[in-house]
This record gives C-alpha cells, sequence and structure tokens, in this order.
C-alpha cells in the first residue's frame, strides 16, 4: 500500500442518514470535531425532505440530498466515491456513534504502521460502558436463524454454538484478526477501497458490513483493535420495526447466495482460522 501526500485531507468520513434530528447527530458531530488530524465530513442525506441541510451549512460538511432511500451500502458508495481524491484514508461511521479522544488518531497512525491492514475496528462500548460483542465469525445461516428468531427458552440449547458465533467467550481486551467488522466504525484507507471495491449494493440494508469485510480480509488484514473505542448507542432496530426485519431476512438471502448455504468452504476455514487464533 503506497501512500503519498497530495491530498487535502487526512481523513474522509462518510455518514448516512435517514429522517435523523438534529439531536441523534450533534454527540457525533461534536466527536469529530474533537479530531485533531483534517477531516472532511460527507453527509448522504437519504430521507424523502432536506431537514437536515440548514443544520450542515454551518458546518465545512459536504451534504448530499438524495430526496430517496438509496439504501446503506450505496448512499456510503456515493460518499467514498466523492472522498477517495481528498483524503487517503476513510470513515465509515454510524449516526448513533460517539467517538473517544485519540480514537481515529490512532487507527490511523495504527493502518500507517502496519500496511497490511486494510480494514479496522475499534472497542465499541454501550453508553454505559460495556462491551458490545460485535467481532462475529462469518454466519451460517443457522447462526442467524437461531439468533434472531429461536425463542431464548430454546435457543439456549444452540448457546455454545451462538456464543461461538460472536465470540463471546474470548478476551474483546486484546486484538483480533477476523472476517467479519461492525459497519457502525469501518477505518479503511481508500486505496483498500479501490482495490477490493466498496459496498456491494445489492444489499439495501443489513449484512452489507459482513460481506465488506470478508472481501477486505480476503487480500488484507481486517483487525479489531481495542487500545481505541468508541461508544455506540445499539438500538438492534430489525428487532422492533417489521420493515426493517425484512430487509434483514432479504439480505441474509442474498448473501446466503453469493457466498453459500451450508457449503461455503472458505467460511469454514476462516472461521477455523479465527477460533484458532483467539484461544484463550
Amino acid at each position: 500500500m503506497v501512500l503519498n501526500n497530495h491530498f487535502q485531507y487526512t481523513l474522509t468520513i462518510s455518514l448516512v442518514v435517514y429522517n435523523t434530528n438534529e439531536e441523534i447527530l450533534m454527540p457525533l458531530i461534536n466527536s469529530i470535531n474533537q479530531i485533531k488530524i483534517p477531516v472532511k465530513l460527507i453527509v448522504i442525506d437519504n430521507s424523502d425532505r432536506p431537514n437536515l441541510q440548514l443544520f450542515f451549512e454551518n458546518t465545512d460538511a459536504h451534504y448530499v440530498f438524495n430526496n430517496n432511500n438509496l439504501g446503506y451500502g450505496k448512499a456510503h458508495n456515493k460518499a467514498i466515491e466523492i472522498g477517495k481524491s481528498l483524503a487517503p484514508f476513510h470513515l465509515i461511521v454510524n449516526p448513533d456513534v460517539v467517538i473517544n479522544l485519540d480514537c481515529v488518531e490512532n487507527g490511523i497512525n495504527f493502518l500507517k504502521q502496519h500496511l497490511n491492514v486494510g480494514l479496522l475496528m475499534p472497542k465499541v462500548l454501550y453508553p454505559n460502558g460495556q462491551i458490545q460483542h460485535l467481532c462475529k465469525l462469518l454466519p451460517t445461516p443457522f447462526n442467524l436463524i437461531f439468533r434472531r428468531f429461536i425463542p431464548k427458552s430454546v435457543s439456549n440449547s444452540f448457546k455454545k454454538s451462538l456464543n461461538e458465533y460472536e465470540l463471546l467467550n474470548k478476551d474483546y481486551n486484546k486484538k483480533m484478526f477476523l472476517n467479519n467488522l461492525s459497519g457502525c466504525f469501518m477505518l479503511i484507507p481508500h486505496e483498500v477501497l479501490n482495490k477490493t471495491g466498496k459496498f456491494d449494493e445489492n444489499f439495501f440494508m443489513y449484512l452489507e458490513d459482513t460481506d465488506l469485510s470478508r472481501r477486505i480480509s480476503a487480500v488484507y488484514e481486517a483487525v479489531y483493535l481495542p487500545s481505541i473505542s468508541i461508544i455506540h448507542n445499539y438500538e438492534k432496530g430489525s428487532y422492533k420495526n417489521k420493515k426493517l426485519l425484512l430487509y434483514h431476512i432479504k439480505s441474509a438471502i442474498y448473501y446466503f447466495n453469493k457466498w453459500g448455504w451450508f457449503f461455503d468452504k472458505e467460511r469454514i476455514v476462516k472461521n477455523k482460522k479465527v477460533l484458532q487464533q483467539v484461544q484463550d
């Protein structure tokens, strides 16, 4: 990976919003303003009304109103395309995130020192300080079905398998090399996205981060780095909203059609390698 100095910024940040109010965004915007390196925020608004246009006019952000819900991945791709000539690094971030002090700066320094790493995710915390277990193996159909649809009283029979999928018994204070990282915060060199491709736009919402992580980790290392951290107000929207649940189901079908349902040899090899690496 070759880094040069002709860029105007060190980092571009893509933020996709959909009928999001200013109160939700302010903690994230305030934390972005604390970043000490030159950054350019690119906001892609998928809402049906440009309610945030005036809000972002008073900032240095690049604001794009779509007047149409493009979906999560397609909207981020639009921002990535805008940002690739502006900075060597790109951050994909959710609206409900707060970036802790020096997280971005230390993350970029890590990428500069480890040119074999193409994707970085920090430790992710709930607002109360508890760890979110967002490091996962590549999913099987059973993982997603049992995790989402089977009642806890029944799914307890499969608890060992589910715990293994979410690496619940592993030390989340140790660095891990993985193939499936959360899209709530993905720090990636633009050069990596040029090589591996951006989000697969056939995913409207959900599992596009798993797909991108998997493709990046086939060429580079994808790393969970717990020495840096963010706060994430994780809502699990598809557990509460039937429309979001439908998006989740459609994405899962597309994902397994693409990579394999029960005979995904690559998944078996990659998951085995992760489990061997993270043995306590």
